[in-house]
């Protein structure tokens, strides 16, 4: 298998990256650069310039705004959208629910939903994970009790990732508690401003709100926004995650990380010698450097078959990069706590009754030690690492 890319792909490549160089406004690279999280406008601004452009979901069929791009193609441009470095378009809305509406809703769900995704006029959300039901997502509890034309909702839902702006939620939910329990599970699409629903914040380890739970009480959700088939959500459900699994991999992210990397390492830090001048150090960001060259080689291969896999199947082959992929993104993220030294200990400006002093270290450090307890959640979430380790022994090596 010839895993280099043609000279139209090349040309692709130039494109895409002139593209990004002009059009993303300098504030918002200038925000990721530095480690800090986009804005919910910065994501709005950035996914409406790339709708215009016609590549805000590239992936989608042409009928709702797709290119037609090859799956090399569509790599090359994730990727260098990741290196630029740009915001992703909001995953939850292009990556996560709309391929599901689109392949298995109806018309009008499609006609309703997938415009205002693409131009993120709808910001939307997903109701998975519950108390008790994370990992093991099939345990889910949320009821769904069909009254009428409606279901009504009762239940929970946790670490629903910025809840606090959605306008919409996609949500599992037990609509048959006799059956199995995989198979009594439907998708419902749920309005975040239906009576009912309220939001609450969880504070994560970097100080930061990023995740909430969501509270269902009594919410009445028209028929018409149940996806597909009634109690057929499992399988829904893994056909999305396993697209966000491919997602999580993020080779361009890690690349981009271990450019900067070797840019802070190079500066001399409190009158020292450069980190990078050590052996230690480089000896263990070549071994990064190897294992994402391999990551980035196995990505080409799923990307070079996608061609071939059953469409609405999930690819098995997506948990060994989502297993990889989360592994190197937490590697270079130490990398940089051990680039930052002792400025990663947490500093309390006002421990000291009466004073003002300024927060230790260079402004370029401040973001490197919270960045690194948050991305300890990535080898949980889209499934965690030992599920997907289950997987790969049973969908690949057939055990």
């Amino acid at each position: 298998m010839d895993l280099r890319f043609t000279d139209k792909e090349l040309a692709f490549r130039d494109e895409v990256r002139a593209f990004f160089k002009q059009a993303l406004p300098p504030q918002i690279r200038n925000r990721i650069t530095s480690g800090h999280h986009p804005t919910k406008d910065d994501l709005v601004t950035w996914q409406r310039i790339l709708n215009a452009k016609g590549w805000a979901v590239p992936h989608w069929p042409a009928e709702w705004g797709g290119t037609d791009w090859t799956p090399v193609e569509q790599y090359i441009f994730q990727e260098e959208m990741q290196l630029a470095p740009a915001p992703q378009p909001l995953p939850f809305g292009v990556n996560m629910v709309a391929p599901v509406i689109y392949t298995f809703g109806s018309e009008a769900q499609k006609r309703r939903f997938l415009p205002r995704i693409a131009n993120i006029d709808d910001w939307w959300c997903q109701g998975f994970s519950e108390p008790g039901a994370g990992s093991d997502l099939a345990s889910l509890k949320t009821r769904a009790e069909r009254q009428g034309d409606c279901f009504v909702v009762n239940g929970q839902k946790t670490w629903t990732t910025l809840a606090q702006h959605a306008d919409w939620i996609f949500c599992l939910v037990r609509t048959d508690p006799a059956a199995k329990k995989q198979m009594g599970i439907s998708f419902l699409l749920i309005d975040m401003k239906t009576p009912g629903v309220t939001v609450c914040p969880i504070q994560t380890i970097d100080g930061g709100h990023e995740v909430n739970e969501v509270f269902f009480d009594d919410v009445r959700v028209p028929v018409e926004n149940l996806v597909g088939e009634e109690n057929r959500g499992w399988d829904y459900a893994k056909f999305l995650l396993g697209n966000e699994r491919v997602g999580i991999a993020r080779v361009g992210v890690s690349k981009e990380r271990i450019r900067r990397i070797k840019q802070l390492a190079a500066v001399e830090m409190s009158g020292g010698r450069p980190l990078i001048e050590d052996r230690r150090f480089r000896e263990k960001l070549a071994a990064v450097e190897i294992e994402l060259k391999a990551l980035e080689i196995t990505q080409m291969r799923v990307v070079a078959a996608e061609g071939r896999r059953e469409r609405g199947k999930p690819d098995p082959a997506s948990s060994v990069l989502k297993i990889k992929g989360s592994e190197l993104q937490q590697a270079t993220t130490e990398l940089l706590m051990d680039v930052i030294g002792p400025y990663a200990m947490p500093y309390d400006p006002h421990s000291e009754e009466g004073s003002n002093e300024p927060p230790v270290g260079p402004d370029w450090a401040a973001m490197i030690a919270p960045n690194y307890f948050n991305t300890r959640k990535v080898s949980i979430y889209g499934g965690s690492n030992e599920i997907q380790k289950n997987i790969i022994a049973k969908a690949v090596l057939g055990l």
